[in-house]
């Protein structure tokens, strides 16, 4: 018997906390909704001592999913994160959310992180949202270990998943286990095939103590091939390991996981392992392959960022290592309100060293602020600490005008590090108090939930007087109005859900305009010249100057880019904002005494006014979705998506469910949930993430104009 439960008082060695960074990981649990993060994420901090019992989802009483609707409905809806410890290494994990409409906190996660476990269902394999989260993090290069959960099931798969996992997101596997079932199909247990031999998980200990046997007879010959073609990828990335195979010689463990290490941090291989989080088994492997194979920050490349040069505003390129030595740089990756501490901002430390009452410099607010606390996070709970150095996750008080994906540095060398991308939001809804005494409230709680989502967007419609509230979702903003019910005491009406439409234009134009005003005293004089076209969907604005001879001034040039700005903001089709075109100043005038930056706003604004009339498109959200229904249910589900104007893009069969993928407008999409229930007598379940803006059928553009008053 091999007992792997550390002991719980190691957590609190302070010989531990201060080691190099070499034995630091900071890492993330990420998958589709429902694969099993949070259970995987609660034995995690089970095994190593951090917590003495272990939560589960379904009862409610998962440590990391602390707030109360994530423990109502089941759900992570903010990242949490956890400092522990295993095998001497600090391992800081945060665990984020699955669900699509909560993608802000898997982007802002995926930033900081140096490495991930990626966690798939053994029954569902590999889903839409997997692979939706899977490219976020192939976007930041984040080395992976993946996880085959629900292993327990019988209808489960663990090698269909590894080859969907290859087919679909294009990556090679490295199989580090093979599942071992008795002949009813019951799981027993892994297959090491590092060590060529039995794991099987004590029940009566809830796991905690693990027996390796000899490999079952029936299994050896399948063991050994799986084990040889595992040597035989791993030996490409170390020539010692080469030698010692082609000269068939015995394969020490430390030189395998040397060489499975090296091939992971370069992602050349993805690592898998399986088990079932939900029935404590092979969860021990896992934090054995993130202390073995993802890297350390000292295996990351160094951050870069840019440096304000000479005071002057030229931007230069720079690169920060992860040493306590370095000029401090961090990135606040999270912004939370906390009812006793105000503001906690949780920062991701890249290099230098923070002290608890050290001043930091805001190189995007120029703010200069001072850290009055400092903690190692546990979900919602925390542990103080007095310093914090490069590679530390940690949350802090006292910065109150940091907002997220901004920097925090040292005054002396500043650095600007790469901002946080984040989607806008895609559907609205009006929102006022119950009760006019509840006006500042709302308004209060609104402002400190957008501070905390980057996804939540707020503003007031002139037209209307009322606060409009938008997100990446219905079930994103039936959270925070709820969150504003629950933590800030505000009773509010929420009306319908409507659609961010948003518009373009439909051809080329090229607008020359004068703006030309006397008043008394000195007048206002600008010219523009600006072409203006068309760009591919999901392109945005872009600006371009060409300009010759000084026609238009450089210090002009700004205003120019601001005025078109301004006008796009309100399209002139049904007022949406307008995307997806280039805008190019090629030529202008200016007066050496009447012109200003007010003159060329002017100008520029009326310019696009006139680009834009009589010569834009109307756009739509357009979301991309899975539903899996039982087989004689599919033809109802593929009848109701045809009449919502959605197209079935595939069908595809799985273990006793068939997948149908389509693509369905957002507006079409309200209510699909209740329709799903009724039409596969609740046994349909679904998702749906936003894919892109598409033209509006001309019918329904008629009506939405007409229901605007346009």
């Amino acid at each position: 018997m091999i007992m792997t439960k550390q002991k719980s008082d190691e957590i609190v060695d302070e010989d531990l906390k201060d080691e190099e960074l070499e034995t630091m990981r900071n890492i993330g649990i990420m998958a589709h909704i429902d694969a099993g993060k949070t259970t995987a994420t609660e034995r995690m901090l089970y095994y190593t001592g951090r917590t003495y019992k272990i939560g589960e989802v379904h009862d409610g009483d998962a440590e990391m999913d602390w707030m109360d609707q994530e423990k109502e409905r089941g759900i992570t809806i903010t990242s949490a994160a956890t400092t522990c410890y295993w095998r001497d290494h600090q391992i800081n994990i945060i665990d984020t959310p699955g669900h699509v409409d909560f993608t802000a906190e898997v982007e802002r996660s995926l930033r900081v992180l140096d490495g991930a476990v990626a966690l798939f269902s053994g029954v569902e394999m590999v889903e839409s949202q997997s692979e939706k989260v899977w490219r976020q993090a192939d976007r930041y290069n984040i080395p992976r270990i993946a996880f085959v959960n629900k292993l327990d099931r019988t209808e489960s798969r663990y090698e269909k998943t590894i080859e969907m996992i290859e087919e679909r997101l294009g990556v090679t596997t490295l199989p580090l286990q093979l599942v071992y079932r008795d002949e009813s199909d019951e799981l027993v247990g892994m297959i090491d095939l590092l060590e060529a031999s039995l794991l099987t998980w004590d029940k009566d200990t809830k796991g905690a103590e693990i027996e390796r046997k000899p490999v079952p007879e029936e299994v050896e010959e399948k063991v050994a091939r799986w084990r040889e073609d595992l040597i035989e990828k791993a030996a490409e990335f170390d020539d010692e390991l080469m030698m010692k195979f082609l000269e068939e010689e015995e394969i020490p463990r430390e030189l395998l996981d040397r060489a499975i290490r090296r091939a992971t941090i370069e992602g050349s291989y993805v690592p898998v392992l399986g088990g079932s989080a939900l029935k404590n088994v092979g969860v021990q492997p896992i934090l054995n392959s993130i202390v073995n194979y993802l890297p350390s920050p000292n295996d990351v490349p160094a951050v870069e960022g840019y440096s304000m040069n000479d005071g002057e505003g030229e931007e230069e390129k720079v690169k920060r290592y992860p040493s306590p030595d370095e000029p401090l740089s961090s990135l606040a990756f999270k912004v939370t309100t906390d009812q006793y501490t105000g503001t906690l901002i949780y920062l991701r430390i890249y290099s230098g060293t923070l002290e608890e009452g050290d001043n930091v410099y805001n190189p995007n607010s120029e703010n200069t602020e001072r850290v009055s606390r400092m903690f190692h996070m546990h979900a919602n709970s925390r542990e103080r600490v007095e310093k914090a150095k490069a590679g530390d996750i940690v949350a802090v008080v006292g910065p109150d005008h940091t907002s997220t994906g901004e920097t925090l540095c040292s005054k002396e060398d500043p650095i600007v590090l790469q901002r946080i991308d984040f989607p806008e939001p895609v559907i609205s809804v009006a929102i006022e108090p119950r009760r006019e005494a509840d006006e500042n409230k709302l308004t209060d709680g609104i402002n400190k939930l957008a501070k905390e989502d980057p996804t939540f967007k707020v503003k007031d419609d002139p037209d209307t007087n009322q606060t409009i509230i938008s997100g990446m979702g219905e079930l994103h903003l039936e959270i925070l109005t709820k969150r504003l019910r629950e933590e800030f005491g505000v009773e509010a009406q929420v009306g319908k859900p409507s659609v961010s439409y948003e518009e373009t234009i439909r051809s080329d134009s090229d607008i020359d305009q004068e703006f030309a005003k006397q008043t008394g005293g000195r007048g206002q004089y600008a010219r523009v010249k600006i072409k203006y076209e068309p760009l591919s969907r999901g392109s945005g604005f872009e600006f371009e100057n060409t300009v010759k001879e000084g026609r238009v001034p450089k210090e002009y040039i700004k205003s120019v880019e601001e005025g078109i700005k301004e006008a796009l903001g309100n399209g002139k089709l049904a007022g949406y904002k307008v995307t997806d075109l280039k805008a190019t100043l090629y030529d202008g005038a200016h007066h050496p005494v009447d012109s200003s930056d007010m003159a060329f706003k002017a100008a520029s604004s009326r310019a696009t006014s006139r680009a834009l009339k009589g010569n834009s498109i109307l756009l739509e959200p357009i979301m991309e979705g899975e539903v899996f229904v039982p087989p004689d249910h599919v033809g109802d589900v593929m009848e109701d998506i045809s009449k919502r104007r959605g197209e079935v893009s595939g069908i595809e069969s799985r273990e006793g469910v068939q997948l149908v993928e389509f693509k369905l407008p957002l507006a079409e999409s309200f209510g699909y949930a209740t329709r799903l229930r009724s039409i596969t007598r609740g046994r349909g379940t679904y998702s749906l993430s936003f894919s892109r803006y598409q033209k509006v059928p001309e019918k329904v553009k008629e009506e939405i104009l007409n229901k605007r008053g346009y």
